[in-house]
């Protein structure tokens, strides 16, 4: 259970169930986006340097997407937001 595949993937399943229903969204999303820059300079980029050929674009599109969530945070109806909306809210 410590290969690089399987971290990977427990790190893409509960870091996408966290990121679906925005529970902890921006530290969530600064690993997963790590993953996946990683995923893309270990598996994809040393076959090709152009992103559409060696397959890589998925990853690339699921880094930034991640790294954007990263800057952005959480919207209004995540878990986050309605934590933040009951901390905030007049007593």
């Amino acid at each position: 259970m410590g290969s690089i595949f399987w971290i990977g993937a427990w790190i893409e399943l509960a870091g996408g169930a966290l990121l679906l229903i925005g529970l902890f969204t921006r530290p969530v999303a600064f690993i997963t986006s790590g993953e996946m820059a990683v995923a893309y300079w270990m598996f994809h980029a040393p076959a090709n340097p152009y992103p559409a050929v060696n397959g890589g674009d998925a990853a690339i599109l699921y880094c930034f997407v991640f790294l954007l969530l990263v800057f952005t945070g959480p919207g209004a109806w995540s878990v986050d937001g309605a934590l933040r909306a009951m901390r905030t809210a007049p007593p």
